[in-house]
């Protein structure tokens, strides 16, 4: 039953056959490092968070992402560095993502301004065909571990204004090739196409205390439809934020986000519309993060939209 489950996920998401996708993520808005560079010590702390999102509950061999970043602004808020690290898992595929990160900003006037962003690392690309069921270990197909290492690099770039936020980014900028060996159809296949990302929001002034920021993430691959997220966020007192949001009208979701002190928690849930893979199965996307002043320069009491 598993190994049909499997089949079905990839048969309904033919992108995923020629290559990899790059793991999903509600809580952009909350940690947009894990799409841009250049947002890298953007908020002038030290920022610490991790990720763990489960797409389709239930659903044997879905994907499941964990990720962890670390960023900070030094040089009085000019630079930024750190570093990201991620795992995302479907099926017998397992793939592990390291990079480090670095931007530098430059103030166009007293609220403008742009940010400049880069990363590079490694990613290893996994796949063990024992994990399958049915297995049979006579059969070569099912024989030994293949495992791909390459190296990685991406680049953003981020506006920012008062009341508005716009970024563009290609976080992994090389495409990736492999030989498979013991496999049917053995040869050079695609292992990753690159992914384009802009996103934009506004913040709207209700009052003193409610803020509403719309969003949209445009996510472009070669190859495949333009997938679209939209996002209508309401903030209470600059802690509280909550809201809806859809990815192609094929998902429908609420995000919320509650700030204590230093620490930040956020917590999605989607649910799947007859469109979409999965029709029964919800998914789950929880973040957890800190914010610490290491610096003279560094502001933790700041009121930021970002």
């Amino acid at each position: 039953m598993k190994a049909f489950l499997i089949a079905v996920l990839i048969l309904a998401l033919p992108p995923m056959v020629q290559a990899q996708n790059d793991p999903l993520y509600a809580q952009y808005l909350n940690n947009p490092l894990l799409i841009n560079p250049a947002y890298a010590g953007f908020n002038k702390t030290f920022n610490l968070s991790t990720a763990f999102r489960k797409q389709w509950a239930g659903f044997d061999g879905s994907p499941a992402t964990l990720a962890l970043t670390a960023h900070s602004s030094l040089l009085d808020n000019k630079m930024g560095t750190g570093l990201i690290i991620s795992q995302d898992r479907i099926g017998e595929n397992t793939n592990t993502f390291i990079q480090a990160v670095y931007s530098y900003k430059i103030n166009l006037s007293s609220s403008l301004q742009l940010s400049f962003g880069l990363q590079g690392g490694l990613i290893s690309y996994r796949s063990d065909n024992s994990r399958l069921n049915p297995y049979d270990p006579t059969d070569p197909l099912f024989s030994g571990t293949q495992i791909t290492i390459k190296p990685s690099m991406g680049s953003g770039v981020i506006l920012r204004g008062d009341k508005f936020f716009a970024g563009l980014s290609v976080p992994r900028m090389l495409r990736v090739k492999t030989d498979f060996e013991n496999t049917v159809g053995t040869g050079e296949v695609d292992l990753y196409t690159q992914h384009f990302y802009a996103f934009f929001s506004y913040v709207f002034l209700i009052n003193e205390r409610i803020r509403f920021k719309p969003a949209t993430l445009l996510r472009a691959v070669p190859g495949a439809p333009l997938s679209a997220d939209l996002n209508a966020l309401f903030t209470i007192d600059n802690k509280y934020t909550g809201g809806v949001f859809t990815r192609n009208t094929n998902t429908f979701g609420f995000l919320i986000q509650a700030t204590f002190s230093q620490f930040r928690f956020g917590y999605a849930f989607e649910m799947p519309t007859n469109k979409s893979v999965g029709t029964h199965f919800t998914t789950h996307d929880l973040t957890l993060g800190i914010n610490i002043g290491l610096f003279r320069f560094h502001d933790t009491l700041q009121l930021s939209d970002y």
